[in-house]
């Protein structure tokens, strides 16, 4: 989604969102009425995707306002009078929002158009934040008038999920049961996030996608005029560029006290993963620790991570890693060199400290990728059971009597894993890196099956991705170009 910036001429105006447009259009068609929270992180499209769908359909969208009650109400009536072609709307003095709402939908019907009205509450925390009686209103209007009469389409929209899922989608919330469908709406995954800089090598898409994911707003800062270091230096470390602050932004939004978090981010992205070793980076204390974590979890910038093998999650095995990309590069890179950056300048600070770090860092997002690219693998292969796509690790070792440090390593890091439910199990290695020695890296992958735990039996295949694939493999089974992961077909 999103239309086409002067940098991407080549850009479809509209990217994605196939099947969230698809049933929203079949809410329309249908002879109900229909009642569909959208909602999402900030920055995911949610707008976009509202106004696509409004695009020759009749219908009020309102975005929210940090305004009064009062003035909202009004505002929405001048919208609705503008949007349908009603003028009498904006002189309407409504005492609420459920007279206006009431209203609107009742001149709509009076004006005998013949088809449903979309009306569209957008940033719906900040409506009902100045309003706390509205989602009543709305249950009001839902169940007197607009169920029977199947002809609205109404759509909540926020980003505040904590808020949507109580407020909204919960069972304490007077709409709960009421919802007809719902939109949780997820960032791009890696072959749409691509299709917004055709230009680029799949390298450079792929780049793109470590530093910023599939996040619209973000994909649309990178220029492929540019290379991908110019966009760094440019997007990403200039203090006046938008990416620079959106962090610090992100964070003093969505939360009251920002620097335990900052800790937090810090500790996870200079790789500190378990709980223990993120209390002791931090030196927060482990009770209030939790609290930070699901917080962050909550928010969708963590994730948590645990080996997968076939056993039930185990707690004392949880990590912790960052699952949005900009936070990843940022408390990676730009945080702890903010004085350095100010100082020297963004283009030194790029060559002496991030640029020899970077193949290292894309690494781990290549292993995400290539995760990521397994199910659509699966697709391919006409794979028909259930599966789970994960990682796989065993505990940290240490010297003998001693608790293994942060930067001890596992006895065994398996980068892939694929578990299948027809008894069958892919382990995978994922090689940013030149591939120097494909058997070297084939054996390496065979030491590390027989470290597997394998409880169910299963047979064990062996899958490699690399950024190129070595001639010597160029046509064996089960190697994987870059290239390979972005000719895959994501779906209709």
């Amino acid at each position: 989604m999103w239309p086409a910036s002067s940098h991407t001429a080549d850009v479809p105006d509209f990217i994605g969102r196939t099947a969230e447009l698809r049933l929203l259009a079949k809410a329309f068609e249908s002879p109900r009425s229909e009642l569909i929270p959208v909602y999402g992180r900030r920055r995911v499209g949610k707008s976009e995707l509202i106004l696509r769908f409004m695009v020759d359909r009749p219908g009020v969208y309102y975005l929210g306002q940090q305004s009064a009650a009062a003035l909202q109400v009004r505002e929405f009536l001048a919208e609705a009078a503008r949007g349908l072609g009603l003028p009498l709307l904006a002189e309407l003095r409504a005492a609420d929002w459920r007279q206006a709402l009431l209203t609107v939908v009742g001149q709509w019907d009076a004006s005998d158009r013949g088809s449903k009205l979309v009306v569209a509450l957008d940033e719906f925390q900040w409506i009902a934040a100045a309003s706390p009686g509205l989602v009543s209103a709305l249950q009001h209007c839902w169940d007197r008038e607009w169920k029977r009469a199947g002809n609205v389409v109404l759509l909540l929209c926020g980003s505040y999920l904590g808020f949507m899922e109580r407020e909204v989608l919960g069972r304490a919330s007077p709409l709960f049961g009421r919802r007809t469908a719902q939109i949780h709406l997820q960032p791009f995954g890696y072959l749409d996030a691509g299709r917004f800089h055709p230009r680029w090598s799949p390298a450079d898409r792929a780049r793109a996608y470590f530093l910023v994911g599939g996040l619209p707003q973000y994909l649309l800062c990178l220029d492929d005029g540019r290379s991908i270091d110019g966009n760094i230096r440019r997007s990403l470390l200039d203090e006046f560029a938008p990416l620079f602050h959106e962090p610090t932004f992100l964070l003093r939004e969505e939360l009251r006290e920002v620097a335990p978090y900052h800790a937090v981010l810090f500790a996870v992205a200079s790789g500190h993963g378990s709980p223990r070793d993120i209390a002791a980076a931090t030196e927060l204390p482990e009770r209030n620790l939790h609290y930070y974590l699901q917080q962050l979890v909550s928010l969708g910038y963590l994730r948590r991570r645990y080996p997968l093998d076939g056993r039930r999650q185990n707690p004392r095995q949880v990590r912790f890693g960052i699952d949005d990309p900009l936070l990843r590069f940022w408390f990676r890179f730009v945080f702890p060199n903010m004085s350095a950056i100010r100082g020297s300048g963004a283009a030194r600070v790029f060559g002496d400290r991030i640029a020899p770090a970077l193949d290292a860092w894309y690494g781990a997002g290549f292993e995400r990728l290539c995760r990521e690219a397994l199910p659509l693998i699966y697709a391919a292969e006409g794979v028909g059971a259930g599966f789970e796509v994960g990682e796989y690790w065993s505990p940290r070792r240490g010297r003998t009597g001693e608790p293994p440090s942060p930067e001890s390593p596992p006895a065994a890091q398996i980068d892939l894993v694929g578990l299948r439910d027809d008894d069958w199990t892919d382990l995978g290695e994922c090689k940013w890196g030149p591939v120097r020695s494909p058997k070297a890296l084939e054996a390496e992958l065979d030491r590390k099956a027989r470290a597997y735990p394998n409880r169910r039996g299963a047979t064990l295949g062996r899958r490699y991705f690399a950024r190129r694939k070595p001639s010597a493999r160029a046509a064996a089974p089960g190697w994987y170009s870059l290239e390979d992961l972005y000719a895959l077909s994501g779906g209709p």
